[in-house]
């Protein structure tokens, strides 16, 4: 990696919710003076170099910091020396943090249709192929932007379908994508929104894919440069962190490989049944660590976040365990939904200590999409504040034994 950055300056671009964290470690490896820069984060950014301009930008919409941002990385890109190499350090977050909308569509309108995505419950990797249809920046557009050599250094929140897919990663800025505006256009109208996100938006996607915008970046028509891409943490060191923890406490502990997505009060009804299956040959005090992303269909009215709605999914099924129990689900950034908590924990007493505060049942608040609501009651919110990552969700099961 050093070989491939030495031999120019060094243009730097950091995006996504570890931005600053990334800035810092790339800074302390002392590979030589960043000649121009720009970072974008959902804070403010402290301790930043003079010769890096840093953004706050908006998460998980888009907003005015994103748009300025994603501007000046492309001027950084278009304006770096043919020798040097521009170095893109990228995190979960970044899809919204640095963004530029392509001509014909306002940022205010690529919110709307991204607002109601969201609201839809498309899969991340859908939402992202929707954006990057939308965008000047993404989908390898920011490479072929470059006029040089081109670095990425990763941290990966995506689980699914392809894990760790550079091409999902901050919707993959410099790297080849594989979807087109045709599927753009399918899954605007699979997921029944293509009457309720803004005209312009589906005028852009349709004359993509009719031939009338240019595609995001192929391989007929990738940099002339090279390019370099390595994913430097993911789930799953997350996952070694947690299981290093608990067998330093004394736990038996176990973790399920498989990620765990789809949709989140589905996979919250199932975990504990998982959970028991896989550690029924375990004894005395155990712990089961898993990790990926759900994702939430919102139909109600209340508040919560996709960890939230899995742990009050699991409330009514945690005596399958057998034994007392808790499950905590967490987001490794710290910020679940629209909340300020980072998950939620669910124990064998929690159904009981709502009905003694007089609490409605546990699937009346999930179809209310209400979760935070009930767990705030119960105090059984998990608050750690912004990490400065994002790796996905982590979730842990502690059990007394058999």
């Amino acid at each position: 990696m050093r070989r491939y950055i030495a031999g120019g300056p060094v243009t730097l671009i950091a995006a996504g919710k570890a931005a600053e964290g990334m800035l810092r470690g790339f800074l302390a490896t002392s590979i030589g003076p960043i000649e121009r820069g720009v970072a974008v984060g959902p804070s403010p950014g402290t301790a930043v170099p003079p010769s890096i301009t840093f953004h706050t930008g908006g998460h998980p919409l888009p907003d005015r910091g994103s748009l300025d941002a994603g501007r000046e990385a492309l001027r950084c890109a278009a304006e770096m020396s043919a020798s040097g190499c521009l170095v893109v350090l990228l995190s979960g977050g970044a899809s919204a943090l640095l963004a530029v909308p392509l001509d014909g569509v306002t940022l205010s309108q690529k919110v709307d249709a991204t607002r109601t995505l969201l609201a839809s419950g498309v899969p991340i990797h859908e939402l992202n192929c929707v954006r990057k249809h939308l965008s000047a920046i993404k989908g390898g557009r920011l490479a072929s932007a470059a006029v040089g050599r081109v670095l990425t250094l990763a941290i990966s929140d995506v689980v699914w379908p392809v894990e760790d897919d550079p091409a999902v990663i901050g919707s993959g800025p410099t790297v080849i994508d594989r979807t087109t505006f045709a599927e753009a256009i399918e899954i605007v109208s699979r997921s029944h929104v293509d009457t309720l996100i803004p005209p312009e938006v589906l005028d852009v996607l349709v004359r993509g894919r009719d031939g009338y915008v240019r595609e995001t970046l192929k391989m007929s028509h990738r940099p002339r440069l090279g390019t370099m891409y390595r994913v430097v943490g993911g789930r799953r060191q997350a996952m070694e962190g947690a299981v290093a923890a608990a067998r330093g406490l004394g736990y038996d502990v176990c973790r399920l490989e498989r990620p765990i997505v789809g949709e989140a009060r589905v996979a919250g009804a199932d975990h504990p049944r998982r959970v028991a299956l896989a550690a029924r040959h375990l004894a005395g005090p155990v712990c089961v660590v898993s990790s990926g992303e759900t994702t939430v269909t919102v139909s109600g009215r209340g508040r919560g976040g996709r960890n939230q709605e899995l742990a009050l999914a699991a409330a009514s099924e945690m005596s399958r365990l057998g034994t007392a129990a808790v499950l905590a689900s967490v987001g490794t950034d710290g910020v679940d939904g629209p909340t300020e908590a980072a998950g939620a924990l669910v124990d064998s007493s929690t159904t009981a200590r709502a009905r003694s505060l007089a609490l409605a049942s546990a699937s009346t608040y999930l179809a209310e999409n209400d979760s935070y609501a009930y767990f705030n009651r119960l105090g059984d919110l998990i608050r750690t504040g912004p990490t400065g990552t994002n790796v996905g969700d982590l979730q842990v099961v502690l059990t007394g034994g058999n």
